[in-house]
């Protein structure tokens, strides 16, 4: 036997999932091999190199705090910093930064490298060893290599059987021109692990030089930016300039003229497409009632010319992506660097997991990211630290983890993976979350630190700063709710500036924070008052007060919720019988086949009142011996 090594965990893929998922084992202890088809591609950004935005930002902000690693490498790398969705209530506000992307890869490549237990290797695993009770006892490389392990973490990415479309032309490709990974895949079927195939894309790289910027919109960074990271060590590069140019009607007269050669509309790809990520010919072709779609021109770092068009995913032929872009203002004398195209890959449905992201038929087989049907880093991180942390917690016999919804953007993202399942690449957003009030990403320290404390990831230093913290803003809304603002002519004077009613008598100060208009720091401001608190604590106290009366009737839901999880829905209900629930509900509901009352709530398509008809079914059933 070609025995080359003994491991606890193995990690099958370096890229956001894997080095989250190596990482956090090797942290908590666990001798850890992070196996990657290319020590050149580690933490590689083969799409868009940004990190965060919409809801992509809440989850980077928990993967800190829980003791991860994405949000101190993109803080590092960070060429331009924003805050999105400001003119939007402060629970949907979401960090976004773009990125020096060979900086990111070598900063995630060397932190690899030096962390203690954490062995990093190239070569292509193809195939993964279980014994006779279906645990995992080892894994194969494609020259017949056995590394023994304990557990392993399937991070594939894209590379599984992955084949790259560009017009006509299709090529065995994982992204970015890298190999693929050739021989997992059907040694997975042979398992019994059912496969399915998943498509995405990425735009063009083009030359700065051959852009008149003159003619796009620029776009700066935030003139304060808040960091990723609750323990920030290092300073954040906001200087980059970003832009906005627009497709028009000669746009897309281009693209509807040249559709039969996408393979997309041709059927070459069988795989199937991110809804909220779309190319550029269905844009043109799912919205043919608009004049323009938005481009974003970015830079792919500081040290190259390489400008990213984001919004401009397509997989057309290559002389039809010149035509494409050269109609577009400031774009007329482009020269493409990179052609765009289309990757299509094998994944799972995740709905074989349960909710630590651990096979239901085998014993320490766990997966994560892409692999899962997940579109996007953030995505894949998330779970990679999630399975991670629960492969060495299965070698060492420890407690799992299991992030309930409420808890977090990452608990709401598994759960709706292994219980909903996904037809389509998943993309985290704010509206999948009926917590989103209690999840913003200034709270993500709040209510996820403690864990990462407990499972080994926050060290006791930092712990000890988020105790301070967590106790300075504890005191300061006490401190608030008993003062009493009276109204003196400062005091009016400046709500009267802020384009709020002046005082006549005197009220509490948490209650004049509850004004749309006031906020908590300039109110401190203007009264003088002298407050020993951060500009991050600050936020925090005035969203705290803000939303209180909010959060307590969502608290009020959460616990209505966790009612119905404990009310079970029998595995064989025929809910095709059952007349009175609406049509949709009785088909959604036989797809997804939910545990309990609370799954079925979460499906779209299934109402209130469809639940209540359930619960007296039950009811009724319990009294009468089954449903």
């Amino acid at each position: 036997m070609n025995y080359l090594g003994e491991f606890d965990v193995a990690v099958i893929g370096a890229g956001h999932a894997g080095i989250e998922a190596a990482m956090a084992s090797a942290k908590r202890g666990c001798k850890t091999a992070l196996f990657t088809i290319s020590l050149d591609q580690v933490g590689n950004m083969p799409c868009n190199p940004s990190i965060g935005g919409s809801a992509k930002g809440q989850l980077v902000r928990e993967i800190d705090a829980l003791g991860g690693v994405m949000a101190e490498a993109a803080d590092a790398c960070c060429i331009q910093m924003r805050m999105l969705n400001l003119s939007k209530g402060a629970s949907v506000h979401s960090p976004r930064a773009q990125e020096d992307r060979r900086a990111y890869q070598q900063y995630m490549k060397k932190k690899c490298e030096s962390t203690p237990n954490l062995h990093l290797i190239q070569t292509e695993i193809a195939d993964i060893r279980v014994d006779e009770n279906r645990c995992v006892v080892g894994v194969v490389n494609a020259l017949g290599g056995v590394y023994r392990c304990k557990a392993a973490v399937i991070c594939a990415g894209t590379f599984l059987r992955g084949k790259v479309f560009i017009g006509q032309n299709e090529m065995e490709s994982g992204p970015d021109s890298c190999l693929p990974a050739r021989h997992l895949s059907s040694h997975l079927a042979e398992l019994g692990i059912q496969l399915r195939r998943f498509k995405t894309g990425t735009p063009c790289r083009v030359h700065r030089r051959s852009i008149d910027l003159t003619k796009l919109i620029p776009q700066a960074g935030d003139e304060n930016p808040l960091p990723f990271s609750f323990f920030p060590v290092n300073t954040l590069r906001n200087d980059a300039l970003c832009y906005i140019a627009n497709t028009n009607p000669k746009t897309h007269s281009v693209i509807h003229e040249h559709l039969g050669e996408s393979p997309l509309y041709g059927g070459m790809i069988e795989g199937v497409g991110p809804r909220y990520c779309p190319s550029i010919e269905d844009k043109v072709v799912r919205f043919s009632q608009r004049e323009r779609h938005q481009i974003f021109v970015e830079p792919t770092g500081m040290d190259t010319d390489e400008m990213y068009l984001q919004g401009l995913s397509t997989s057309l032929p290559e002389y039809v992506q010149c035509k494409i872009l050269r109609s577009i203002e400031g774009l007329e004398n482009v020269e493409i660097m990179r052609s765009a195209y289309a990757i299509e890959y094998d994944c799972i449905n995740p709905k074989c997991l349960y909710a630590t992201l651990a096979f239901r038929d085998f014993h320490g087989l766990y997966a994560a990211g892409q692999f899962n049907g997940t579109s996007g880093y953030e995505e894949a991180a998330a779970q990679g630290l999630v399975a991670g942390i629960n492969a060495s917690a299965y070698v060492f016999g420890d407690d799992e983890l299991i992030l309930r919804r409420e808890s977090s953007y990452i608990g709401t993202l598994i759960d709706d993976l292994v219980n909903k399942g996904c037809e389509d690449p998943y993309r985290m957003m704010t509206a999948r979350s009926e917590y989103r009030l209690s999840l913003r990403h200034g709270n993500a320290d709040r209510r996820l630190t403690p864990i990462g404390y407990q499972y080994g990831l926050i060290d006791a230093s930092k712990y000890a700063l988020f105790q301070q913290k967590m106790e300075h803003i504890a005191a300061e809304v006490e401190r608030i709710s008993g003062l009493t603002v009276s109204p003196a002519p400062k005091v009016n004077l400046y709500l009267e500036a802020m384009g709020t009613t002046p005082l006549n008598a005197g009220i509490r100060m948490d209650a004049l924070i509850r004004r749309p208009q006031v906020t908590y720091s300039s109110l401190v401001k203007a009264l003088g008052i002298e407050s020993n608190v951060t500009a991050e604590e600050a936020e925090e106290i005035n969203l705290m007060v803000k939303y209180q009366q909010y959060i307590e009737r969502q608290n009020a839901q959460n616990a209505h919720l966790r009612h119905l999880e404990k009310v079970r829905l029998p595995e064989n209900i025929n809910y095709a019988s059952i007349s009175t629930l609406s049509s949709e509900a009785r088909e959604k509901l036989a797809k997804a086949k939910p545990l309990n009352l609370r799954q079925a709530s979460l499906i779209s398509g299934v109402s209130p009142a469809d639940i209540n008809i359930l619960l007296t079914l039950l009811k009724v059933g319990e009294n009468n011996g089954g449903v």
